[in-house]
């Protein structure tokens, strides 16, 4: 997407691969929204750190950022040596797995180049191929995202009022979106409307990034607190919610995703008002066959007992707004029944939680 800059604007993918030095590019997610800056790391496990370390985040963005770290760590190895190759493609693979473990993306990007490596025999063919896949990879992503908006814009009518939940938009993918993308597609439409970005506590990326986002884009919005949506529905104030996912299960329909997903599709239930998740396929995990498998990510106490933000001097800084002598407990993902949720937006089109299954060949 098009970022403005002192009143100038450009255009930035959330994750780019510089081939001259085998780098991986990223736009450091943690300072926004009050500064916009680009990272790049050294190594794949620099790589996988920034992952965990939330530099960048989000399924799809975590998922080709994760690609190009695999490509980049295969580029590392240097010799003839097959069988060391072989090891070390191990070592790599694991590292970018274990970033961060509830998101399917990350290694469904890795398996994807794996196997296609398989028919390269050399070492070089291998590093050469490996990051041509990732950048395949990358493009698949944006492409998926732009489908998405286009079925799931019809959902978006004049004066439509959607609640989205933490941020399934450009920064969590390398272009477009998947929650917001419907409602990017509705605007090039022509179609107003109002969005409310849950603050999405602990690290308030409804707040930070959503909320940027759409101010960059020029989309009505306000930001509410996270408990804040049960009195907008029961005045009637939400028409229609809209969020992503990190791991949607096919055998199921269940959906991962930010912790408070799950309470917002209750509600939504309760007040009868559609609720729909945004996936591009490499969200769908074909394997996983119950919710309760799905690993779910336990972060630190800091995130739940204080918060970041920028000092008037303009330096990042903690501030610790929690009793000093408590611990917090933090998942960060919690898991959405099918039940609760009214269709999946696809790249394909718009399917029911239970029917993905029955889908599998074209959205494979």
């Amino acid at each position: 997407m098009n970022v403005r800059s002192n009143k100038s604007e450009q255009h930035y993918y959330t994750v780019t691969y510089v081939r001259q030095k085998n780098q991986v590019a990223l736009i450091e997610q943690r300072l926004l929204p009050h500064k916009f800056s680009i990272i790049r790391t050294q190594s794949y496990p620099e790589t996988a750190k920034a992952i965990t370390d939330m530099i960048v985040r989000g399924a799809g963005a975590i998922g080709a950022t994760a690609a190009y770290g695999y490509a980049q760590g295969l580029n590392e190895f240097q010799g003839r040596d097959k069988r060391a190759f072989h090891r070390h493609e191990k070592r790599v693979f694991t590292t970018l797995a274990e970033a961060r473990p509830t998101a399917v993306d990350p290694v469904n990007a890795m398996v994807q180049i794996r196997l296609e490596l398989k028919q390269y025999q050399s070492i070089g063919e291998k590093q050469d191929q490996a990051v041509r896949l990732a950048e395949d990879f990358a493009r698949a992503n944006i492409a998926e995202c732009r489908s998405i908006g286009k079925h799931g814009a019809g959902l978006i009518n004049e004066g439509t009022r959607i609640l989205t939940h933490c941020n399934a938009g450009w920064l969590a993918f390398v272009d477009y979106g998947s929650a917001t993308a419907p409602m990017y597609a509705a605007q090039e439409e022509g179609k107003s409307f109002h969005v409310y970005c849950d603050e999405t506590r602990p690290r308030s990326q409804g707040a930070s990034l959503t909320a940027w986002e759409l101010a960059q884009q020029g989309i009505s919005h306000q930001i509410i607190a996270d408990n804040a949506a049960g009195h907008l529905m029961q005045r009637g104030m939400i028409d229609l919610v809209i969020v992503g996912s990190d791991r949607t299960l096919a055998q199921t329909g269940e959906v991962a995703n930010k912790i408070g997903t799950y309470t917002k599709a209750v509600l939504a239930k309760r007040h009868r008002i559609p609720f729909y998740v945004a996936i591009p396929l490499s969200t769908l995990d074909w394997d996983t066959p119950r919710g309760l498998d799905i690993p779910i990510e336990d972060r630190g106490d800091e995130e739940v007992c204080g918060a970041w933000g920028i000092t008037p001097s303009g330096r990042r800084s903690y501030v610790r707004v929690a009793n000093p002598s408590s611990s917090a407990l933090n998942p960060g993902f919690d898991v959405t029944p099918p039940e609760l949720i009214t269709g999946i937006i696809t790249p394909i089109g718009i399917i029911r939680p239970k029917q993905l299954m029955k889908h599998r060949t074209a959205l494979t």
